[in-house]
C-alpha cells in the first residue's frame, strides 16, 4: 500500500454499499452507504441499535460480505485477495477490547505483532526492538506501572487503553473503534476518549461508534449518523441535538437519548 504522504485517495470510501437482505429486518443491514472520510479526520459513528454502525466498520476490514458496492480503503479496494494489504492499514478496536487475562499487558500489546512474525520468531519469541515500542505505547497510554500486570487485574479505561496500545504497534492509518466506551464509567471513558483523540492529533484518523451524543461533540470533528442502513445525516457533531430532534418528530427515533 502506498506511503500516507503520497496517497491522495481518500482514508475510506464506499459507494453504494449494500449487504445481503435480511428478513427479520425486511432490508440489508447496509442498505446503499455512500461516504467518504479522509485521512486526519475524528469522525463519531452514531444510530440506533440495528442502525448497521457496526457492521459498517467490519465490512470496512472485510469481515461481513456485501453484496452491492465498492469500498476503498486509502485508494485500494477491499476484495478477497487484498484484504491482507487493507488490513495492514486500519487498526479495529473491538468492544470489550478483547484482552487475553491471563497475559501481561506488555504480553497483550505485543499480540498486536503476531501477524508480521515468520514461523521462526513466533518460535523464539518477540524481538527486542517490539518489546521496547510495546512498553513505549503502553507510557505514552499512561500505564507505565501496569506493564507487567494481568490483564485480569485493571480497570475497564486501562483494559481499553491496553487494547489500544495493541492496535496502535501495527502502526495503522486508520483506527476503527467499535464502541471503545461500552460499560465504563465516567473515568474509563475519559481516559480511552482521550486516548483516542490525541492519536487523531498526531495524524491517526480515527472512526468511533458511540451511543453518547455529548460524548461525539466533545472529541469528534464530524458525526455521521445511521438509519435503517442509510447515511441520515453526515456534518457537524455540534448540531446532534437538533438532528435527532428532527427524526424524534419524524417518527423515526423515540429518544434522543437513544442514540
Amino acid at each position: 500500500m502506498e506511503p500516507i504522504s503520497e496517497n491522495k485517495s481518500p482514508a475510506i470510501a464506499c459507494h453504494n454499499l449494500r449487504t445481503p437482505y435480511q428478513s427479520t429486518l425486511k432490508r440489508p443491514i447496509l442498505n446503499g452507504i455512500d461516504l467518504k472520510i479522509n485521512h486526519g479526520e475524528f469522525v463519531a459513528l452514531l444510530g440506533l441499535n440495528g442502525a448497521g454502525k457496526s457492521t459498517l466498520l467490519r465490512s470496512l476490514v472485510g469481515l461481513v460480505p456485501v453484496s452491492q458496492g465498492e469500498i476503498q480503503i486509502c485508494g485500494t479496494t477491499v476484495q478477497p485477495k487484498l484484504v491482507d494489504e487493507v488490513r495492514k492499514n486500519v487498526g479495529f478496536l473491538v468492544q470489550g477490547g478483547g484482552l487475553v487475562d491471563q497475559l501481561s499487558c506488555l504480553d497483550n500489546v505485543l499480540c498486536g505483532c503476531l501477524g508480521e512474525l515468520n514461523t521462526w520468531q513466533s518460535l523464539w519469541g518477540f524481538p527486542k526492538r517490539d518489546r521496547r515500542v510495546a512498553m513505549q505505547l503502553l507510557q505514552k497510554m499512561g500505564l507505565q506501572e501496569q506493564i507487567y500486570q494481568k490483564a485480569r487485574q485493571l480497570s475497564g479505561g486501562q483494559r481499553q487503553r491496553v487494547a489500544i496500545a495493541r492496535t496502535l504497534i501495527q502502526s495503522p492509518h486508520i483506527l476503527l473503534a467499535d464502541e471503545p466506551t461500552t460499560g465504563l464509567d465516567v473515568s474509563g471513558i475519559n481516559q480511552v476518549m482521550t486516548s483516542l483523540q490525541e492519536m487523531n492529533r498526531k495524524g491517526l484518523t480515527v472512526v468511533v461508534v458511540l451511543h453518547d451524543l455529548a460524548l461525539a461533540a466533545q472529541y469528534a470533528q464530524r458525526a455521521i449518523v445511521l438509519q435503517e442502513g442509510q447515511v441520515w445525516y453526515d456534518g457537524d457533531c455540534q448540531n446532534m441535538d437538533s438532528q435527532f430532534a428532527k427524526l424524534q418528530k419524524l417518527s423515526l427515533v423515540p429518544s434522543v437519548n437513544a442514540a
